[in-house]
């Protein structure tokens, strides 16, 4: 890395004599400057820096770049300007305009612009993560978790080169989490729960309780819905682009690597007769193992076992959508047999869910004989945003002994699902799904979660909104302050929640215009909540860039410019064709 300062002076708008002095020592460079003024002289100072390293593209060397650059660079106002169209321009693309709060108006884009500063088109092919914290803080090391699976669905709507270069950051590190797998004695990939430079596990071992002061050990790196979270990462990548060079190059090597995990991961249970994904840790992230338990781990996350199931049933269907000669490639390179699809198939209808009676699925097997905790008492004492975990603890307690959840676990299947999807699924595996489940569930775990995750009002008031549009905007309001209001009591100052702030953007974008995209269309079925009385953004959906105005009576949809075929635009039951230049009205009076 190279850098080259300039540093002029203004004395009422023009250079003034000074006298220059540059000191240089081991650690550090200074330059003194000695001007001549006046009482109430005006004197500006304007320091320019250029910065350049071997990877940029194009280029000789840093310093020979650097030491050019710095002489070619306007002035501070005219950087300023460029600077000033260039955030319009991401304005253009990027704003989410909301009807009826002000304030909310405003948090929604300063989310915005913290995730414009963390990936951006600057990010386009290079060779980086989205850290869980942006680049604000310290928080986390800079190490990629899953919180991308609630970035990068604004990104993929607005400029999907962003998510597509985040997406090739996993495949450059294929191969580490082959080893990672191949170590553990499974098959196929399995990526890490925090990851960094060259993708190893970054997780770390122990954990300080800030409430006990002590350090305690943390299995939380058994999380390995990381795995299936990146295949659905890359599916709704796919649905949003169709970038069929993608999937072929990249894409479906990962799915299948990932299949290949869980093909070798589940075992058979005779006495379930089904097959099994033990020792693991789910969302949750309370629960690491049983109680008096020495062995890390609990067994049968259901949310685990589900995106398991789903990616095994995806794989087979992206690997047969391949064209024969990239089909040949990956099964030689891959070391995949027809055997392999037949296993994935059947542990995909076989995998185990648990359930608490017919109705509420258990968040592991077991879960029903924990017990009891009465949160509503805690919070008397340490607020509304609990880190139980830690409270329990330094009481001399563990949470693995209780019914209750850091954020959403169960819970997030509805929040990356549809009723419909879910209902396809449970068929697939074998169990019945009744959508009237969903406020059951919601129901039941909104009881037993502490919220002590940025995340968890998010996704709560997602998977509320059709059901309980009230609750869904109070805890929107709630996600929406998260940072703004540093609500976990001094986390923020250590860098702002990625994930939280972008679920917020995108629970606008799609949750409350009930926008979905799955086999080719794009479904729009808004439900606005009382609360706010309209919404208006600009999306690209296949290359086509599509306006949305939408209040309580109606929606405007119009496809404003792009290429290509036309879309596939599903409102109610109604599947309908526009092309560039078309516009549709839907009336949503009464629309359900």
């Amino acid at each position: 890395m190279a850098q080259a300062v300039r540093t002029s002076v203004f004395q009422k708008d023009f250079p003034p004599a000074l006298e220059r002095r540059t000191n240089t020592g081991e650690d550090y460079i200074e330059q003194i400057l000695t001007v001549e003024a006046e009482k109430l002289d005006s004197i500006r100072v304007e320091k320019i820096l250029s910065f350049h390293m071997s990877r940029d593209i194009g280029e000789t060397d840093p310093l020979t770049e650097a030491k050019t650059s710095i002489n070619r660079v306007p002035n501070f106002e005219k950087l300023l300007k460029a600077h000033r169209k260039s955030w319009r321009e991401l304005w253009k693309r990027f704003d989410i305009c909301i009807e009826g709060n002000m304030k909310n108006q405003m948090l929604l884009r300063l989310h915005i612009f913290h995730l414009l500063q963390t990936a951006s088109p600057n990010s386009i092919k290079l060779d980086m993560g989205i850290p869980a914290r942006g680049w604000h803080g310290e928080a986390y090391r800079g190490h990629i978790f899953w919180d991308e699976i609630y970035i990068f669905p604004f990104l993929n709507l607005r400029v999907s080169e962003i998510t597509r270069t985040l997406m090739i950051y996993r495949y450059r590190r294929l191969n580490e989490a082959r080893e990672n797998a191949r170590r553990s004695g499974y098959r196929g990939a399995m990526f890490p729960w925090q990851s960094g430079s060259n993708g190893r596990e970054e997780s770390q071992e122990l954990h300080l309780n800030p409430e006990s002061g002590q350090w305690i050990p943390d299995n939380t790196y058994l999380q390995r819905h990381i795995n299936a979270d990146i295949v659905y990462n890359i599916m709704q990548y796919h649905e949003a682009t169709c970038d069929k060079e993608f999937m072929t190059l990249y894409g479906a090597e990962i799915i299948l690597e990932v299949a290949n995990f869980f093909g070798s991961k589940a075992e058979w249970d005779d006495a379930k007769e089904r097959y099994v994904i033990n020792h693991i840790v789910g969302p949750d992230e309370y629960h690491t193992q049983y109680p008096d338990s020495e062995n890390p781990g609990i067994d049968n996350n259901a949310y685990t076992n589900v995106m398991a199931a789903w990616v095994l049933k995806t794989a087979c269907e992206v690997f047969h959508g391949l064209v024969p000669s990239r089909k040949e490639e990956l099964r030689n390179q891959l070391d995949i047999s027809e055997e392999n699809f037949i296993r994935w198939d059947q542990v995909s209808r076989k995998l185990y869910i648990p359930f608490i009676g017919d109705r509420i699925i258990a968040q592991f097997e077991g879960y029903e004989k924990l017990e009891e905790l009465d949160l509503e008492e805690y919070r008397k004492e340490h607020g509304e945003y609990l880190r139980i975990d830690r409270i329990l603890q330094a009481e001399g307690d563990d949470p693995n002994r209780y019914k209750t959840s850091k954020q959403a676990d169960v819970l997030m299947l509805f929040y990356l699902f549809s009723n419909d999807d879910l209902q396809e699924i449970f068929k697939h595996m074998g169990y019945d799904f009744d959508p009237k489940m969903l406020s059951e569930n919601i129901d039941y775990y909104n009881k037993r979660t502490s919220h002590g995750s940025t995340l968890s009002k998010l996704v709560h008031s997602w998977v509320s909104a059709r059901s309980d549009r009230k609750k869904s905007w109070e805890s929107f309001e709630k996600a929406l302050l998260s940072d703004f209001e540093d609500v976990q009591g001094g986390t923020t100052s250590e860098g702002i929640h990625l994930g939280a702030m972008a679920g917020t953007v995108d629970l606008m974008q799609r949750c409350y215009s009930g926008l979905r995209m799955n086999k080719n269309i794009l479904y729009l079925n808004p439900r606005l909540p009382d609360n706010l009385d309209g919404l208006n953004f600009k999306i690209r959906y296949r290359s086509k860039w599509l306006s949305v105005h939408i209040n309580h009576e109606k929606m405007d949809v119009s496809v404003i410019e792009g290429w290509g075929n036309p879309i596939k635009l599903g409102f109610g039951d109604s599947v309908y064709e526009l092309s560039i230049g078309d516009q549709k009205t839907f009336k949503l009076k009464n629309h359900e």
